[in-house]
C-alpha cells in the first residue's frame, strides 16, 4: 500500500492554505531512491533537512530502519516526532545533530536540497568526509528554488552527478564517489566561516545556509543604527530570530552590564550566535538557545526585545512566522517593555503590531525598511 502523504502535517510549524507537509520533490527524491532504500541495511539510510517527516517516514515505510534524521529548524524536527508518532512510526527515527556522527556508516542520503549554496557545500562535505565510499546522495527540490550552481557544489565533493527528468516542477540530483577524482582538495574544514565588520566593531562567524552568512543585511544594519534609545536601561535583553547573532553580540558589546538571551529555531543559525559571541569577548553574557520563537522564557519578563522577522516558511512567502513571533513578544514582554522591529515597508506590519503588541511608534525608515517600537500594554 502507498504512504499515505496526507496523513502528515507541519505542526507546530504555521499551517494554512498552500502550506503543506509534503510536496512533488519528496515524492520524485523517494522514487529515485527506491531501490537504494530496500537494500540498505540498518542504520545505513540519513535524511538531511526533511521538511516535516516525509523523506524518513515513507522510508521507513518502505523498510528502512534505524534512519539517522537531521532538520534544521526545531519547528521541524518535532513535526517529524508528532507524525512519526500518528503512524506508529517512531521507533524508526532517530533526530541527530549535524555533524560526523550523523554520517558514519552512511550508505544513502536523501536529502531536500537548500536554496543555499553554502548549506549544501557545508552538508556535502560532511557527507565525503565521513560516509561510507560507496555512498549515494539522492538530493531533490522544486525546480525554482534550484540552480545550475548546485551541479558544481556538488561536484567539488563527488566524482560524478547525475540529474535526473524533471517531474511535477521537480528534479533530482544524484551524488557519488565522494572524493573521487574529479572533485577538488575541498574539506569541511571549510565551515564554520567568521568575517570581520570594522564598521561595527563586530566578527560574524556562520555556518551553511544562515541568513546573510558572515554577512550583515541591510535591514538589520539599519536595526543596529537606531538601538541606541531602545529601553537604555534594561538589564537584559533577546535577540529573537537571532541568525548569526549579530544584534545580540552587539548589543552586548556596546552595553557591558546587559544580559542578552538569543534563540532562533535554526540549529545552524543557534551554533553560529555561539561561535559570534565568542567571537567577540561576550559569550559570558548571551546565552544562545535553540527554540521555537520565545518558548523558554516567562511571561512577563524582559524589558527589551529585538526582532528582524523572517517571512518565508520553507520555501513559501508567509506573514504568519511574524504573527507567531510578535504574539510570543508580547507574551513575553513585562510591563511597559518594548520590542524594537525591522521589517521591510511593503509588509505594513504597523497596525498588526499595535493590535498584538501595543501601541507603537515609528523609529526610522529609509527607502525599504521601517523600524518601529511597541510598548507592551
Amino acid at each position: 500500500m502507498p504512504f499515505d502523504f496526507g496523513s502528515l502535517r507541519r505542526h507546530p510549524d504555521v499551517e494554512g492554505p498552500g502550506l503543506e507537509a509534503s510536496d512533488a520533490a519528496d515524492r520524485l527524491i523517494l522514487d529515485e531512491a527506491a531501490v537504494l532504500i530496500r537494500e540498505a541495511g540498518p542504520g545505513e539510510v540519513v535524511v538531511v533537512d526533511d521538511s516535516y517527516g516525509a523523506l524518513a517516514l515513507a522510508a521507513a515505510d518502505a523498510g528502512a530502519r534505524g534512519i539517522r534524521v537531521h532538520q534544521d529548524l526545531v519547528t521541524g524536527e518535532r513535526a517529524l516526532a508528532e507524525n512519526a508518532a500518528r503512524i506508529e512510526l517512531s521507533d524508526t527515527v532517530d533526530a541527530r545533530p549535524l555533524g560526523p556522527e550523523l554520517f558514519g556508516g552512511a550508505r544513502l542520503v536523501l536529502l531536500r536540497l537548500p536554496r543555499s549554496l553554502d548549506r549544501l557545500d557545508e552538508v556535502a562535505g560532511l557527507i565525503a568526509a565521513h560516509a561510507r565510499p560507496e555512498v549515494v546522495i539522492v538530493g531533490g527540490g522544486r525546480i525554482k528554488h534550484m540552480s545550475l550552481a548546485m551541479n558544481d557544489v556538488l561536484r567539488r565533493r563527488f566524482g560524478r552527478v547525475d540529474v535526473s527528468h524533471a517531474r511535477q516542477k521537480s528534479r533530482v540530483l544524484i551524488a557519488r564517489e565522494p572524493g573521487g577524482p574529479a572533485t577538488t582538495a575541498a574539506s569541511p574544514a571549510d565551515w564554520p566561516r567568521s568575517a570581520r565588520h570594522d564598521d561595527l566593531g563586530l566578527e560574524v562567524v556562520a555556518h551553511g545556509g544562515v541568513f546573510a552568512g558572515t554577512g550583515v543585511d541591510i535591514g538589520t544594519r539599519f536595526l543596529l543604527e537606531q538601538l541606541g534609545d531602545a529601553v537604555p536601561d534594561a538589564a537584559t535583553a533577546v535577540d529573537l530570530a537571532c541568525g548569526s547573532g549579530i544584534v545580540a553580540a552587539r548589543l552586548a558589546r556596546e552595553r557591558p552590564g546587559l544580559r542578552v538571551t538569543a534563540t532562533d529555531r535554526s540549529a545552524a543559525a543557534a551554533a553560529s550566535a555561539r561561535l559570534t559571541a565568542a567571537a567577540n569577548g561576550v559569550a559570558d553574557r548571551v546565552h544562545v538557545t535553540r527554540a521555537d520563537g520565545l518558548e523558554g522564557l516567562v511571561d512577563a519578563s524582559e524589558p527589551l526585545i529585538v526582532l528582524n522577522p523572517p517571512f518565508h516558511s520553507d520555501a513559501a512567502i508567509s506573514t504568519g512566522i511574524a504573527a507567531h513571533l510578535f504574539a510570543d513578544a508580547a507574551r513575553v514582554l513585562g510591563p511597559g517593555g518594548e520590542l524594537w522591529c525591522v521589517w521591510n515597508s511593503h509588509l505594513r506590519y504597523r497596525p498588526l503590531l499595535e493590535r498584538v503588541v501595543g501601541p507603537t511608534r515609528q523609529i526610522a525608515r529609509n527607502a525599504k525598511f521601517t523600524v518601529t517600537a511597541s510598548r507592551a500594554r
